[in-house]
């Protein structure tokens, strides 16, 4: 439990956040219009259920940070994590360095192509959401999981987890955990051990 000054301040935080969201949403495609209307469920209720799997102080990659979910949300509510955020699109960047400064929230933004990153820093975390299919993000990990052999890979996907993990595996050898969404009929994908085949 975490004492109630905090719970205050991230609350106050993830509040600012949404009012930003809306904000810029009007000029800057952010999320699905539709998925505004229920913004606190299904962006930031639906980016915090990763909390629960990341140790502390770890390294976290959120890769094709988009406006922020989950990788922001999550060094909001976990303030132990350095976490660094990974998009291509420079406008988006914008609006998270701008959220990032107005909630006092401490992250590294990268605007680059994830192909361009360098490896110089090793994740122990990555996580994603709404960016590509499986195979595609298991494409983008392998290099830092070549890198780091205890690298975890946190994924929120939809409906089709358990089609895309099996395609998956016909490129890749990895060990996998799905668990059932708590906002919807998404699931939370572990991945350990990634390896090409």
């Amino acid at each position: 439990m975490l004492p109630d000054s905090l719970e205050k301040e991230i609350q106050e935080k993830l509040d600012l956040y949404e009012q930003l969201l809306r904000k810029w949403q009007k000029s800057l495609n952010l999320v699905s219009n539709a998925s505004l209307e229920d913004a606190r469920v299904r962006h930031f209720e639906d980016s915090m259920q990763l909390a629960v799997f990341i140790p502390q102080q770890s390294v976290l990659f959120d890769i094709g940070s988009g406006a922020g979910f989950p990788g922001l949300v999550l060094a909001m509510i976990r303030p132990d994590l350095a976490v660094t955020l990974i998009e291509s699109d420079t406008k988006k960047c914008t609006f998270l360095s701008t959220v990032s400064r107005e909630t006092v929230t401490p992250v590294t933004i990268i605007n680059q192509r994830l192909e361009n990153v360098s490896r110089e820093t090793i994740p122990d975390i990555i996580t994603a959401r709404a960016l590509a299919s499986l195979d595609k993000l298991l494409d983008y990990c392998l290099p830092w999981a070549q890198e780091n052999p205890a690298l975890t890979l946190l994924f929120l996907k939809g409906e089709k987890a358990e089609e895309e993990i099996k395609l998956a595996k016909i490129r890749y050898e990895f060990d996998v955990l799905c668990f059932p969404g708590k906002t919807g009929d998404g699931a939370v994908v572990q991945i350990n051990n990634l390896s090409g085949k």
